[in-house]
């Protein structure tokens, strides 16, 4: 007998009304502070949730700061797949963008998406915590891809988290603040990089 799959259930509307306070509590908190010192506590008395209806749904802070990250990355991940050159793979015809253009590019998109939202990546993706998150294993993927198809070297693995150690977010917000320099001077650097890695 076969057993009919009941489609998933939609969000129920006061859930709905809650993730939605607990986000933009959260971004807000986020703006505000050091987001690595915000707590569950914090956001569960800024949005006007209890603790019980915040673990629900998120475990930790960090998968808040994910959550909110989500959105802006998967656009950016679209673009990868299927945007113009030389970021995504351009059309089926013409010239393909060399992979050391590729690269250059999306460290480009990197520096604007850290830009606008820099507080969310040190949300969700602070220190070691970066290494395990699914957009991280994408953006591996990706230059991995990159540094293959220009025969840049026999091992790429050993070479690929090296390639994306510059976008961490410590790293971008010590460049930000102590050092002053402008994104424009951290898009030429990583340019620099990409160049000499893979041109």
């Amino acid at each position: 007998m076969t057993v009919p799959i009941e489609p998933p259930r939609a969000e129920r509307a006061d859930a709905a009304r809650n993730r939605a306070r607990v986000l933009a509590a959260a971004a807000e908190l986020f703006r505000g502070r050091d987001p690595r010192t915000v707590t569950m506590e914090d956001v569960a008395k800024a949005a006007g949730v209890g603790r019980a209806t915040l673990y629900r749904r998120y475990p930790d802070v960090g998968s808040i700061a994910e959550a909110l990250l989500g959105e802006y990355e998967t656009q950016l991940q679209e673009q990868l797949l299927r945007g113009d050159p030389p970021l995504g793979p351009g059309p089926a015809r013409g010239p393909a963008p060399l992979p050391a253009e590729r690269l250059a590019a999306f460290y480009a998109a990197m520096v604007a998406l850290l830009e606008a939202h820099l507080p969310l990546v040190l949300g969700a993706d602070a220190g070691a915590a970066r290494l395990t998150v699914g957009s991280y294993q994408f953006w591996r993927a990706h230059v991995r891809t990159l540094v293959l198809a220009a025969g840049a070297t026999d091992d790429p693995d050993a070479l690929v988290d090296l390639l994306l150690a510059p976008l961490a977010a410590e790293v971008y917000q010590h460049q930000r603040e102590r050092m002053e320099l402008s994104p424009a001077r951290i898009t030429a650097g990583l340019t620099l990089l990409a160049n000499r890695t893979l041109g």
